[in-house]
């Protein structure tokens, strides 16, 4: 469906597609491609979930002005989950999007609740 290069071009554009405003106010965030979750990650799930993505880090909106510098956030997107959950190179590449898009949600922030993805 997807190899790597091609999945990782899809974040790429994923990312590249965000609207400006939201864009310029990504700092220290390091998005990366894993295959596989580790299992601290899927401690997050319920057994025989799919986890496709994590946010790893402090959301933007509980940083204090002047505090000790922090790690970079890092966003994790998981490739096989997300070649397990869709059957087409289209529904990968929208699921991809969504992913990318929903683990910056919380980096802005935001609860799962909170979000349409």
């Amino acid at each position: 469906m997807l190899d790597p290069d091609h999945f990782e071009r899809a974040v790429e554009e994923a990312l590249e597609g965000l609207p400006p405003q939201f864009a310029s106010l990504l700092d220290n965030v390091a998005v990366v491609i894993e295959e596989e979750p580790s299992a601290d990650d899927l401690d997050l799930v319920e057994e025989g979930d799919e986890l496709l993505g994590i946010f790893r880090g402090v959301p933007r909106t509980y940083r204090a002005w002047g505090a000790l510098p922090i790690l970079p956030t890092q966003i994790a997107i998981f490739r096989q989950p997300i070649l397990r959950v869709t059957r087409s190179r289209t529904d990968a590449v929208r699921q991809i999007r969504d992913t990318v898009i929903h683990e910056l949600g919380h980096y802005f922030g935001l609860s799962d609740e909170a979000m349409p993805y």
